[in-house]
């Protein structure tokens, strides 16, 4: 998985009207926490977080604070109800010996033979979130629709990856071939 390095500075415990201050300087308040770890409270540029949290993708995130370095990922993002800004970003330490639970983008490959006989491709699921070591995390997760027919899905449970557990519900619908006019009046047709 690729790697995101992020540079912040520490900050003290503070009330609101500190925080306030905080996001009118154009930085969001962030908070890492992890086995082990006494929380570490910070806080990082909002333009540098934004090439974060404003993408598909996920990355393991290299943060340095003050000099020192810390490997995590991002557990929770809070947004502004209104605009498109980050409030506040929690990161959840990690190391090399324990799984991390984290969520990865799906890659959808092939033409699912469904759609060539007249049907319409849907896709419910953007991501999955799977539990693997650090150094198995896919950068995406590749799912092959080329055998998908009309009127059929593939749910989570269908998918198998070497050396990752998938974590969503095994009946997770990820997409399907739904029945169309066009490919209901062809079916009588073929008879």
């Amino acid at each position: 998985m690729k790697h995101f390095e992020l540079k912040g500075q520490l900050r003290q415990v503070g009330n609101k009207a500190a925080i306030k201050a905080i996001r009118a300087q154009g930085l969001v308040p962030c908070n890492l926490y992890g086995l082990g770890l006494e929380n570490v409270l910070f806080t990082v540029d909002a333009k540098d977080l934004k090439g974060l949290t404003h993408t598909p993708a996920s990355y393991i995130v290299d943060l340095v604070l003050d000099g020192k370095k810390y490997t995590a990922v991002v557990h929770e993002l809070q947004f502004h109800p209104i605009e498109d800004v980050c409030l506040h970003v929690d990161f959840l330490q990690v190391n090399e010996e324990k799984p991390i639970a984290i969520k990865v983008p799906l890659n959808i490959t092939g033409h699912a033979a469904g759609v060539q006989a007249g049907g319409k491709f849907v896709k419910n699921v953007r991501e999955l979130r799977i539990s693997a070591l650090m150094k198995n995390l896919p950068d995406q997760l590749d799912v092959d629709i080329t055998k998908l027919g009309i009127g059929e899905n593939i749910v989570a449970g269908d998918l198998k990856y070497e050396d990752i557990t998938i974590l969503n519900p095994k009946s997770t619908i990820i997409c399907g071939v739904k029945a169309t006019r066009q490919s209901a009046q062809a079916a009588p047709a073929a008879e």
